[in-house]
Order: structure tokens, then C-alpha cells, then sequence
């Protein structure tokens, strides 16, 4: 997977987007976003008939005009019919940042609505592919109980090998890559700044051991900036990360029109029509 298929069919990055045509493209855990990461989950969730609002936080000035105003905020909340989950666009709300990328989408869902509270995050940057987020957050929605884990973190594992790649030599219990070793999936020490409700994850001794959450990110070359990277809070049920990674390590091609400067060479692409 290392060649493209119609190496005749470049696809130049600085073609203005009106001229570019559509490909399949894969393997889609290198593929991007696309440029769409927004409208490609914003899309499912209004299928999935989420509500979706928006909340600008700005500064407006005495006598100031409405134009000139300063927003100093902005985030897209889309939240699902039985409230107990709620996704995020915080890209453009000043996010932290994870594998010195910004965090695009922020997915969070709570036990009951007795509570304001989520018990879980997960975070997604931008160039996840959308499809991969979709399938999560898809498999989210289908759930009554969205905080209870139906699973163990095998199913994981089995969810990616099952799509050929490979477990960790050094950590087969919890760690797998794709075959060409670009893209990783590990469970261990969640970074800091990822919110979950079990007190255990932040207030953890030097002696204890951390709470584990699952991890995943694509360094296309060693040493190089991540592609893309998501981590999930240690209380996200395993089930609903397996979801994520049987979509993540699909074999199926994704449509697109951009891809990523550092794997579009890495991909396969045939033209879509």
C-alpha cells in the first residue's frame, strides 16, 4: 500500500478545489479528513437527530457597532435526543492540544440527566478521517446506557487484527499497529487535561498505578508530526472504542478529494468515476 494505483491521476494539492476530482482512497487511517471534518459529523448527527447549537462568547464595547464586535468564542454543540451525549466542535474555541495538534471535536456522555456531569470525553483532532468518527459516534447513539462498558478492552484488540494488523510485541494485551507501522493504538496512561468522572484519573499517586485509556494516532515516519491523534477518557466503554477502531482499521476506501501531504504518496487512490 505504498504506491498509488493511477500514478498518471496525481493528486496536486494546490488544484483549486472546484478542479480537483474524487478518489478512493485507502487505507482510510491515512487518508484525512478530507477538509470536511465538521460537515462530515455535523451530517450524521443531524441524521441521527441530534440538536445542534451554537455558542458565541465575545466583547462588545459602549456604542461599539454590531460589526465590530469581538467574538472571542465559538463552539458548535450538537447534543442527542435523550441528552445524555453531547459532541463538540471546539476548533475554533481556543482547544488544548493533543500530540501538538488542536482538538477538533470533543464527544463526552453522561450516566443520567440527574447530572451535569460527564462521566467520559474522548477527543479527536483534526484529520481523523470523518467517516471513522461517524461510525463512533453512531454506535454512541444506539446506546441507552452510554457511560456503561458492555465489554472488555479485548474487543478492541480483536476489532483491528480482525482487519489485519498487528498486536504489540512488547504490549499484546494492549497495543496494536497497521501492518506498515504508521498508525498506532495503545491502552495506557491517558495524557493530562482528558476529563472522565472516576476521581482515580486525576488524583492517582506517584505510587498507584494510572488509570488506563485507549490511545490512537498515526505518525505516518518516526520522529515526523502525527497525522491525527484521539485519545479516550479511562471510563469510555471498551465497546464503544472498538467501534471507533473497526472503522479506523477498515479495509473499505474512503471518497476524497484532498489528502494529507505526509501519506498521499502512502495511498492507494483510484479516480471515482
Amino acid at each position: 500500500m505504498e504506491a498509488p494505483l493511477y500514478p498518471d491521476f496525481p493528486l496536486d494539492p494546490s488544484t483549486p478545489t472546484s478542479a480537483q476530482s474524487a478518489y478512493w482512497v485507502g487505507p482510510r487511517h491515512l487518508a484525512g479528513d478530507d477538509g470536511r471534518l465538521y460537515d462530515a459529523v455535523a451530517d450524521t448527527l443531524a441524521g441521527l437527530g441530534w440538536t445542534s447549537l451554537t455558542i458565541v462568547r465575545g466583547r462588545h464595547e459602549p456604542d461599539e457597532a454590531p460589526e465590530a464586535r469581538q467574538v472571542l468564542r465559538s463552539t458548535v454543540l450538537h447534543i442527542s435526543p435523550d441528552t445524555l451525549s453531547w459532541a463538540q466542535w471546539v476548533l475554533a474555541d481556543e482547544p488544548f492540544h493533543l500530540g501538538e495538534l488542536p482538538i477538533a471535536w470533543q464527544v463526552s456522555a453522561r450516566a443520567d440527566t440527574s447530572s451535569p456531569l460527564a462521566a467520559w470525553s474522548a477527543y479527536f483532532t483534526s484529520d481523523v478521517p470523518g467517516e471513522v468518527l461517524a461510525d463512533f459516534l453512531v454506535a454512541l447513539d444506539a446506546r441507552d446506557q452510554p457511560a456503561v462498558s458492555l465489554a472488555g478492552p479485548e474487543l478492541v484488540l480483536d476489532a483491528v487484527t480482525a482487519h489485519g494488523w498487528l498486536r504489540d510485541i512488547d504490549q499484546p494485551t494492549g497495543g496494536a499497529t497497521d501492518p506498515t507501522f504508521s498508525s498506532y493504538l495503545s491502552l495506557g496512561e491517558v495524557p493530562p487535561l482528558i476529563q472522565d468522572a472516576n476521581p482515580h484519573a486525576l488524583t492517582s499517586q506517584v505510587d498507584e498505578a494510572a488509570l488506563a485509556g485507549w490511545q490512537a494516532w498515526a505518525e505516518p515516519v518516526l520522529g515526523t508530526p502525527c497525522l491525527w491523534a484521539v485519545s479516550f477518557g479511562a471510563s469510555v466503554p471498551h465497546d464503544l472504542v472498538a467501534a471507533f477502531a473497526t472503522s479506523l482499521s477498515s479495509t473499505a476506501p474512503v471518497l476524497r478529494r484532498m489528502l494529507p501531504e505526509s501519506t498521499r504518496e502512502r495511498l492507494l487512490r483510484a479516480p471515482a468515476s
